[in-house]
């Protein structure tokens, strides 16, 4: 590849860098950048040196990592003078043969044998201004760095669930909403940063992906929820314990193509933008992943009620604890009012007469079994010595694991069977998170009031008040399990009793 110029500079292409290169000159766009840190100054005791690590493209094969180090005030000061996706031009770096195995811990795998060294003495890195080779560079950011075809979908994950746990693998999917950044000191007194990012595509209709450093963020800043498609190379998937779930985390190695030219991600493009226009928004599927731990406040159910009631129109959820029985479950009734179906591409209910999507718009295929998702979902009360909480929605895996058997299991048992799990479950004392969801422009579910179990040894709730309710609130649960009956009892002692 012959060099080219930009503002009267010869520019070297990345594929022809080498460590006797004079003076090399090299442009590029940036697809990935990670955070400046500092670290203990070995020659200089009690000081600290800088470094931070950003990665340029000119072709779809040639990428290469750029390091530099140096005084805190040079370092952050040229992190903070460009984003990924801006094109610059890299003026006098090192080129020095790479240390496949050390680097690529901690950076991203890339194609080039060498990596660059930015100095603040001798090199300069500004951003390009030659319109044509900004053009060139910027249709390069569209291209993943891996195979388009290379990629795992959510339902892999999913159903390969623990067996990829701690594996580095690559994604494609859309974007279904993304979180906002949230700042936390650690116990070492460190700053840090969060953001969830909620993934979808044809196979799962949620999935996490956390970003901790502020350049991810920053980059999921960017993206608007179901318009935007992600090729996501080199991230990390593990299983949380704490949800019980395949989650995504982005690290130092990960790069991301924002909606990826590929034909793959077009037709995922297609499907994300249908999706959109049908999504029912159900209450398993929106319901925000909490920290049960954040959650301290305890009420009884009318407090409970009157503190919803009260919160009507306002922004901020309320959060908060009760200790409650479950007082109706009708689960030996007729099967078709325990399970629902669902159609798996747009998750509107299946007409269980016709058997096919109620949504008129979907292209439904009811010969293709996978098509149609069926769950639990039907409804339960709960009491403590205050009131009761009526018609609370019990549905997807948490009603699974609340009874012990999925919807297939369920269905091969006996009436007898059904009334003694259901006098197993009924009047037992369990501790119940909840979320007022208040503040939700639009109602989750179309009936009364509802709770939403989303976890297996606890359920979280969400309320919001509705005129249309039996008792004026609609509630999505976050978390329940049996209370411990001295835990119970000493925390009950504490509040009013109405």
């Amino acid at each position: 590849m012959m060099a080219y110029s930009s503002s009267g500079q010869n520019l070297v292409p990345i594929s022809d860098l080498h460590p006797n290169s004079a003076r090399p000159c090299v442009a590029g766009v940036v697809i990935a950048k990670i955070d400046a840190k500092g670290f203990p100054d070995r020659k200089n005791i009690g000081t600290e040196r800088y470094t931070f690590t950003f990665t340029i493209r000119d072709s779809p094969v040639y990428f290469i990592n750029v390091a530099s180090w140096g005084r805190e005030e040079y370092i952050r000061g040229l992190s903070n003078s460009f984003r990924i996706g801006d094109c610059v031009v890299i003026e006098n770096p090192l080129v020095q043969a790479k240390d496949t195995e050390k680097e690529e811990r901690f950076s991203p795998s890339t194609s080039s044998y060498y990596r660059l060294l930015v100095s603040e003495n001798f090199s300069t890195v500004r951003m390009c201004h030659d319109v044509d080779v900004e053009t060139r560079l910027l249709s390069l950011s569209h291209l993943p760095v891996k195979d388009p075809q290379d990629f795992y979908s959510l339902g892999d994950i999913v159903h390969n669930g623990q067996s990829l746990n701690g594996n580095i693998i690559n994604i494609l999917a859309s974007v279904r909403s993304v979180g906002e950044q949230k700042h936390f000191t650690t116990a070492d007194k460190r700053k840090g940063q969060r953001c969830e990012v909620k993934l979808f595509d044809e196979t799962v209709s949620s999935f996490l992906m956390n970003c901790w450093d502020n350049e991810s963020i920053q980059l999921a800043q960017t993206w608007i929820p179901k318009e935007t498609v992600l090729f996501i190379a080199d991230v990390r998937v593990n299983y949380d314990s704490f949800r019980n779930c395949m989650t995504a985390t982005v690290t130092a190695k990960t790069i991301i193509t924002t909606n990826p030219d590929t034909k793959e991600a077009n037709l995922l493009f297609s499907f994300a933008k249908e999706y959109a226009e049908n999504d029912d928004e159900d209450p398993e599927q929106t319901n925000e992943l909490i920290n049960l731990h954040s959650i301290v406040d305890v009420f009884t159910v009318q407090q409970l009620k009157t503190k919803v009631t009260d919160n009507v129109g306002k922004s901020e959820p309320i959060y908060g604890i009760i200790y409650a029985y479950i007082t109706m479950l009708n689960i030996d009734s007729d099967n078709s009012k325990i399970i629902k179906s669902r159609c798996g591409r747009c998750r509107i209910l299946i007409d269980v007469g016709s058997n096919v999507c109620t949504n008129t718009s979907c292209s439904f295929d009811s010969t293709n079994p996978s098509s149609i998702i069926t769950s639990f979902d039907f409804w339960v009360d709960v009491s403590d010595h205050t009131g009761t909480l009526q018609s609370c929605n019990l549905t997807g895996s948490t009603a699974e694991k609340t009874l012990g058997y999925t919807t297939d299991e369920f269905c091969s048992l006996t009436e007898e069977q059904k009334t003694s799990l259901k006098w197993n479950l009924l009047l037992e004392r369990c501790k119940i998170y909840l979320k007022d969801d208040c503040h939700r422009p639009t109602p989750l579910l179309t009936s009364c009031y509802g709770i939403t179990i989303n976890s297996r040894s606890s359920s979280q709730t969400c309320l919001v008040a509705s005129g249309s309710a039996r008792n004026g609130i609609r509630t999505s649960m976050l978390s329940c399990k049996v209370a411990d009956p001295e835990e119970a009892s000493q925390t009950l002692s504490t509040i009013a009793i109405f």
